[in-house]
């Protein structure tokens, strides 16, 4: 089975001649279908702008990425756009939730916009909030919600479409340390059910819960792909 995730030879340099900023140096990077990976390393290191080329955010530079067998970084902006909510399920540090849409209506935007249907919208939304255990609060609001419930409901927004690959940025980063917990839990039960999870963090005790860590520095993989 070919890797969901394949990068060949990949730069971002911002700036051109004596500005030129150097994100990213040559990443070549293989991620297996079913795999538990985080990407590590301190602010500046070039693991968000590594993340935001996975997650089809932005283009690198040079170099060849693949995702789920689509090479994708020749696409047109629309393009990208249909791949980022068809194959990517993102999950922020800040939740990105619609403050005046309930629960339920922000789990079904990824469906609205890949036009599945009303019914089946809501069909699916309720059985991913029963999946992150929250199907009692679909008509609440997000402010009626704790920082551990609003992570979830971004964890089952990020599940809707059945994307290739679920990424998630400091995931924890805003909630306190028994909520963290549980939230890494989740991905854990998550991957154990097959989904593909990247997991991006600076710190070193979350990363420890995946099952491949993968090291940048200096915009190059330092140790562990």
């Amino acid at each position: 089975m070919s890797p969901v995730i394949q990068t060949q030879r990949i730069t971002k340099v911002y700036g051109s001649n004596s500005n030129a900023v150097h994100a990213l140096r040559g990443i070549d990077l293989e991620v297996a279908r079913g795999e538990f990976l985080a990407l590590i390393g301190p602010s500046g290191s070039g693991k968000s702008t590594l993340m935001a080329i996975l997650g089809c955010l932005d283009r690198p530079t040079d170099g060849i990425y693949k995702l789920d067998g689509v090479e994708v970084q020749g696409l047109s902006g629309a393009e990208l756009a249909a791949i980022r909510n068809l194959k990517v399920g993102f999950v922020f540090q800040a939740y990105n939730l619609l403050p005046k849409a309930t629960v339920l209506r922000n789990v079904e935007l990824p469906m609205l916009y890949a036009g599945v249907g009303r019914r089946e919208r809501k069909e699916r939304a309720l059985t991913l909030l029963e999946r992150v255990g929250l199907l009692d609060k679909a008509q609440k609001l997000p402010g009626e919600l704790s920082g551990g419930q609003k992570q979830r409901v971004s964890v089952a927004r990020a599940l809707a479409n059945n994307p290739a690959i679920l990424l998630a940025d400091e995931p924890t980063g805003a909630l306190d340390s028994k909520t963290g917990s549980e939230i890494l839990e989740l991905f854990r039960e998550l991957n154990r059910q097959g989904n593909t999870v990247i997991l991006v963090t600076h710190d070193q005790g979350i990363a420890q819960q995946a099952a491949r860590r993968v090291v940048i520095r200096d915009g190059e993989m330092a140790e562990g792909a």
